[in-house]
């Protein structure tokens, strides 16, 4: 059996040794962004890139806009999905800029159909869908580079079905009907 003394001192040391607990755990030491300290030479805590440091999935990323790739039937039906999902809302279905979401008294995005979009390049449909224009948010981190552009692909496909002629179409009156 152990006695009262020893009992008392078993007793201190555990209170001491609870006593020693405290918040540090929670609020530890550390440096945030732009604090200054002694640590390095410049006096500040954020340290510099190294040269040459490329973000990881940047190179592929940027060869995928810069690249266009291949128009595809494929392309077309993932761009056509694509349009469907992210641009019709505003855009309406046909590209005519009367979407639903202008229906509830947003402004309206420029028809698709006008002579200055007509002769953009698709380059500028990917541009504006990565950036945003005007009131339109950006896409680019929402979109994937290949959706956009299959989407701009899609939207040169909706001005073209435009301006062509069922009798420049072969077997088109037959499937028409």
């Amino acid at each position: 059996m152990i006695g009262l003394t020893a009992r008392l001192l078993m007793a201190m040391v555990c209170a001491g040794l609870v006593a020693g607990c405290d918040v540090s755990m929670t609020q530890q030491r550390k440096l945030t962004t732009y604090a200054p300290t002694d640590l390095w030479p410049d006096g500040t805590s954020a340290r510099p890139l190294p040269e040459s440091v490329v973000a990881q999935g940047d190179v592929e990323r940027t060869k995928l806009a810069t690249n266009p790739p291949p128009v595809t039937t494929e392309l077309l039906e993932r761009g056509r999905a694509r349009f469907g999902i992210f641009c019709a809302p505003c855009h309406g279905l046909a590209g005519d800029g009367d979407g639903v979401i202008v229906k509830h008294g947003f402004p309206a995005p420029p028809s698709y159909h006008v002579d200055r979009l007509l002769a953009a390049p698709a380059r500028h449909f990917y541009d504006v869908m990565t950036n945003g224009y005007g009131v339109m948010f950006a896409y680019g981190d929402r979109v994937p580079p290949h959706d956009r552009w299959a989407i701009a692909a899609y939207i040169r496909a909706l001005q073209l079905s435009r301006q062509t002629k069922v009798a420049d179409v072969p077997d088109a009156a037959e499937h028409i009907r």
